[in-house]
């Protein structure tokens, strides 16, 4: 609102970009954020927009210096789990342990708690302390039955907790609390929980695109052989013999037929014709 109108237009548009291919292409929502930080870098959406772009390829230097200007413009600790993550991408775990036991998470809503547990747990294991994350992790929203927007995610890196410490059993088991909560698919709970059952899962795409490609190359042969086969009918090799006598036919040595004529010349010798010229 605080944009004109031209130019808030098109801010939005480049932040709806951010926000459609952060996920699967996040180097081109990187660009669009870049784009809309130019034109409108004081707006504090536009510095989170650019902080969660640069997030997702990894620049976690930018990222927390975008992240640190919105929270500057907005004064909202909505973004203090994300910020300590970005601590723990640049080597500081500790950092990110003294943010997770700041004032500032008593103020975030219940997701913003979980998501902030999620992040210590991981400074835990950043620093190999694997039993401490795992004892960050127990809490009422992991022993809850309810199933909430986090529900999954929290499961998820218990069960993975559980599995780096050698506790393959429980692992299993909150793999499998974490498949029956993950509705969106948001992790791969189900393919770890298969890898410790021992199934493996084929590809049926990827063997039908080979078989296609198999029956392909199959025809492809079949063809070059009759064509090869063709070829040898109307070219028979054994035949040279034949072909030489038809070219024989067609060209004869003619000066070795008696009954030819003489050859034609267009001039007598010179001496002839002296003769024939006193005889008359």
């Amino acid at each position: 609102m605080s944009l004109p109108k031209g130019l808030a237009d098109d801010v939005s548009r480049n932040l709806v970009m951010v926000a459609r291919l952060i996920d699967e292409d996040p180097e081109g929502a990187y660009g669009y954020s870049r784009v809309a930080l130019r034109l409108a870098s004081r707006v504090a959406a536009v510095r989170e927009a650019a902080g969660f772009a640069a997030y997702a390829n990894q620049k976690y230097s930018e990222a927390l210096a975008e992240f640190r200007a919105a929270r500057r413009m907005t004064g909202s600790v909505d973004l203090w789990p994300v910020m300590a993550d970005c601590e723990r991408g640049l080597g500081r775990p500790e950092k990110a342990l003294d943010m997770a036991g700041a004032p500032e998470v008593q103020k975030l809503d219940k997701a913003g708690q979980v998501e902030m547990r999620l992040v210590a747990a991981g400074a835990r294991r950043d620093m190999d302390q694997l039993e401490a994350a795992i004892v960050t992790l127990q809490s009422p929203e992991l022993a809850s039955n309810s199933v909430q927007p986090w529900t999954a995610r929290l499961r998820y890196a218990y069960a993975d907790a559980l599995l780096a410490a050698g506790r393959e059993g429980e692992a299993r088991e909150w793999f499998a609390k974490a498949v029956e909560s993950d509705k969106d698919g948001s992790t791969d709970a189900s393919d770890r929980l298969a890898e410790l059952d021992g199934v493996e899962f084929v590809d049926a795409l990827v063997d039908d695109q080979n078989d296609e490609n198999d029956a392909e190359a199959a025809v492809e042969d079949v063809e070059a052989q009759e064509l090869d086969s063709d070829i040898d009918d109307d070219v028979d090799v054994d035949d040279d013999s034949d072909l030489d006598d038809d070219l024989n036919d067609e060209v004869e040595v003619e000066g070795d037929d008696d009954s030819a004529p003489a050859a034609v010349t267009s001039e007598a010798p010179a001496a002839d014709k002296a003769k024939t010229d006193q005889t008359d």
